[in-house]
């Protein structure tokens, strides 16, 4: 059933005749079910013009026989006559009865610019579907997204205001939410025919993205006098080539007066001589995120690359004997690790190894069973004797938040080596266990400096555990509050943390060793072995 009633039919001939195709006359119409959009764009034509023809005293059929017919107009010619002074694409009836304009087989739509024609055809959408079937990609459904040019909005808002005058001469009005837009019926249109040929749903929550660019040099200044108008809509951005943005036209055009804007842009829009163009069409995955916990054996061996001055000090790191096995298996482009906290180079963790988890950027391949990351989390462990993982699994970007989520409130457990100057007794050392919730003052560590910005912490040491070692040597363990600097709490950083172990023994300390036993972050949840 034909979408379109008598009383569209004055906006409908109106568009028609001034270079609009079926289906931007049915957004101008407010027809705002899917089915007639979906016709192929013949059909369509030849629909509309059938439509048109019923008019008594408007157009005149003139058959002769045999065929072919001609179809003469009246009032539609003297519609282009007095509406339009483009003088290029407009509209003709060829031998077989179909519309297309005088330079070409296929007028080019003046409001859409051919995005609502041959873009919307099954060999357009054939094309896209084999570009994302050679991407490599894994996927079980996708969403589509499209961007089109912004001076699309400037012909839109021409046209809009055509209709709305014409409508005005019969007492009726015009809305521009009353237009249904563009990329809603370019969706309504291609979703299903995606569906069909890539066997997958469309899903507005899908990781997978397909999106395609267009463009259309041709008419690239369309937007340029509302620079002129509206200055202080169009600032520069980063990242952004033009500063004639769709968000910078569209509020623009909110704010332009409809006298102004007949002054500066034809109404309605001229008819191009080209369709718009594909720029780009890229397939990409939203990143999936892996967790786990790992222990850290080697005292030579930083969390993450260590370069200073683009020199590399060591040649690996916690980071990198973990992330290139995800990178290969999961076939991403990048990564981003993040953990709860950091350990020095020189530092072991050991107990149930500290938290962590890693973004893996436009991955190729997202879907394993627990056996595979089960074999994964093996394979990196037999990998290297400096690390081991446990608990690997996949987890949610919300999820990754209980890792961080009121981090300067969870403790850690460590032992420490101490040394000290002065020969020691058991019973020296002794008191120390009995101090319970001791706040000490820090500020930033000469050690790190360099990339923390100066300020003074206060944190809590909240118990302590001596074991007598010999006469210059003593176990510590120790319970903080997360964030506490371990070294300097012990050698006192010339000052710069108290209390500190030196100051409480009045004797100089320093720190032998480090291991982080425990911390006490309760995520990634354990898995069984």
């Amino acid at each position: 059933m034909f979408p379109l009633t008598e009383e569209n039919k004055h906006v409908a001939r109106l568009l028609l005749n001034t270079g609009t195709c079926p289906r931007c006359i049915f957004r101008f119409c407010g027809v705002d079910f899917h089915a007639p959009y979906k016709l192929p764009y013949e059909e369509l034509l030849n629909e509309l013009w059938k439509f048109l023809e019923t008019e008594k005293d408007e157009l005149i059929l003139e058959v002769t026989n045999p065929p072919p017919k001609k179809i003469r107009l009246q009032e539609l010619e003297d519609r282009i006559d007095n509406l339009n002074q483009n003088g290029e694409g407009r509209l003709s009836v060829i031998e077989d009865g179909s519309i297309a304009s005088k330079n070409s087989n296929l007028y080019v739509c003046n409001v859409c610019l051919g995005i609502l024609q041959e873009f919307c055809e099954k060999d357009f959408i054939k094309k896209v579907c084999q570009k994302v079937e050679a991407s490599g990609f894994e996927f079980t459904n996708l969403v589509f997204s499209v961007s089109f040019p912004p001076q699309l909005l400037v012909r839109e808002h021409a046209a809009w205001l055509l209709v709305k005058q014409e409508m005005g001469k019969q007492s009726l009005s015009l809305g521009r939410n009353d237009i249904v837009q563009l990329k809603e019926a370019y969706k309504w249109i291609t979703h299903p025919l995606f569906s069909e040929e890539l066997g997958v749903p469309i899903d507005g929550k899908s990781l997978f993205e397909v999106s395609v660019v267009f463009a259309h040099p041709e008419t690239v200044e369309d937007c340029h006098f509302l620079g002129a108008i509206c200055p202080d809509c169009f600032k520069p951005a980063k990242n952004k080539q033009s500063v004639f943005t769709r968000m910078a036209v569209m509020k623009a055009l909110n704010k332009i007066k409809e006298e102004d804007f007949h002054k500066q842009f034809p109404c309605p829009p001229n008819s191009p001589k080209a369709v718009c163009t594909v720029l780009e069409i890229e397939c990409a995955h939203g990143a999936v995120f892996v967790a786990g916990r790992y222990n850290k054996y080697s005292r030579s061996l930083p969390q993450t690359p260590w370069i200073i001055d683009g020199e590399r000090k060591l040649e690996s790191s916690v980071e990198e004997l973990i992330s290139d096995h995800l990178l290969t298996v999961f076939k991403a482009e990048s990564f981003n690790f993040s953990s709860s906290g950091r350990e020095d180079v020189d530092v072991r963790t050991l107990g149930n190894g500290r938290p962590f988890a890693i973004e893996l950027v436009n991955p190729h391949r997202v879907h394993f069973t627990s056996q595979e990351i089960k074999e994964l989390q093996q394979k990196i462990n037999k990998s290297s004797n400096k690390i081991q993982v446990r608990d690997l699994q996949l987890v949610t970007r919300e999820a990754i938040g209980h890792m961080k989520e009121g981090e300067e409130e969870k403790t850690k457990t460590y032992s420490a080596l101490i040394w000290t100057n002065k020969a020691i007794q058991k019973k020296d050392i002794e008191f120390l266990n009995d101090i319970k919730d001791l706040k000490i003052d820090q500020k930033t560590p000469l050690r790190v400096l360099h990339r923390r910005p100066l300020a003074v912490r206060t944190r809590v040491i909240h118990f302590m555990e001596t074991h007598y070692v010999d006469a210059h040597h003593f176990r510590l363990y120790l319970k903080t509050q997360a964030g506490t600097y371990i070294k300097e709490f012990v050698h006192g950083d010339f000052g710069r943390t108290k209390p500190n172990i030196g100051s409480l023994m009045n004797m100089t300390a320093d720190i032998l060793e480090l291991d982080v036993e425990s911390v006490d972050v309760d995520w990634p949840p354990a898995l069984d072995d």
